[in-house]
Formats: C-alpha cells, sequence, structure tokens
C-alpha cells in the first residue's frame, strides 16, 4: 500500500475516533500507533487535523475538565491526573481546573456527594446521622479518592482531623 492509501486509512479512523468523543492529541496518536500505524503517517494525520481545527489540547483540557469537575464531581487533584493521563500538563491543566471551578467549586461539590449520599438537604443533618466512626471514615476515604484535599473535606464536614483521629480510638 502507497503513503497515501495509508494516511487516509489512519485519517478515517482518526475521524472515527473523534467522532466517539474529542480526544486530546497525545490520545489519538496513541489510538493510531496502538492501529499499526508508523510514526510518519501519524505526524501527518495529526498535523493535517489541527490545520483543520478537530485537534485543540485547549479546548479539549478545558471540557474534560469541566465534565469531570461537573458531571462526575471530581476534585482538583483527580481531574489534574486525568489531564496529564491525556498528556495535558502545566498551565494548561490548571487553567482548564480553574475554568471547570467557575462552575463549580470543590467545596460545593462535595456538599453534592455527601447530600446525594445520604439524601438530606444540609450537611449539618447529614453529620447527625453519620453515628459511626467507620462510616465517616468511609466516607473521607470516598471524597479523598475523588481527588478532594482531606483539609477541605474535615471543614465541610465541620470536624477537625484530632476528630477524626479520636474517632478510631
Amino acid at each position: 500500500m502507497g503513503d497515501d492509501t495509508l494516511f487516509d486509512m489512519a485519517q478515517k479512523k482518526a475521524f472515527r475516533l473523534l467522532t466517539v468523543r474529542p480526544r486530546s492529541i497525545k490520545e489519538l496518536r496513541s489510538k493510531l500507533k496502538e492501529k499499526g500505524f508508523d510514526e510518519f503517517i501519524v505526524d501527518n494525520v495529526i498535523e493535517r487535523l489541527l490545520e483543520l481545527k478537530y485537534l485543540d489540547d485547549g479546548a479539549f483540557a478545558k471540557e474534560w475538565a469541566r465534565s469531570l469537575a461537573v458531571n462526575r464531581l471530581w476534585g482538583d487533584k483527580r481531574i489534574k491526573i486525568s489531564l496529564r493521563e491525556k498528556g495535558i500538563i502545566g498551565e494548561l491543566a490548571d487553567q482548564s481546573i480553574a475554568y471547570a471551578r467557575e462552575e463549580i467549586q470543590e467545596r460545593e461539590a462535595v456538599k453534592k456527594i455527601i447530600e446525594k449520599k445520604y439524601g438530606k438537604n444540609s450537611v449539618s443533618d447529614i453529620n447527625l446521622e453519620i453515628d459511626s466512626s467507620k462510616a465517616k471514615r468511609r466516607l473521607i476515604q470516598n471524597l479523598m479518592g475523588r481527588g478532594f484535599p482531606p483539609g477541605l473535606i474535615f471543614d465541610v464536614l465541620g470536624k477537625s482531623k484530632e476528630d477524626y483521629a479520636d474517632d478510631r480510638e
């Protein structure tokens, strides 16, 4: 097969991948290489898609961070890890997270998660309901796993780290 045929095949594959969902340059490059296309062909396809404005890491990063913050209710730490996996690092990642936080702050996301889990309208009502220290630990671990900082979690729950340590004894 000639390079033009391989280029066309790789470009068609890239278009199909981009119709499923937007992707970063790193993601698309990786997927095309997985499909067996060589570096030269992949570079040419990426260059062409950039020219056509089908690839834009800045726009992708903003929407990806927004989706994770608003729809999945993830914390900044976990969002940053996800962006890094997609090839978005440094200032672009930070700007994308800041853009997402214009819509929903981390504190608000933590409250939403807690209220969703316990079906209450107020975090203070939920604190009264969570009577076992084991349940509190699980909730805190879940929130930390979503990428929220411990200080914020304890602040929202209205207790200090020392109070949490006392519960464990």
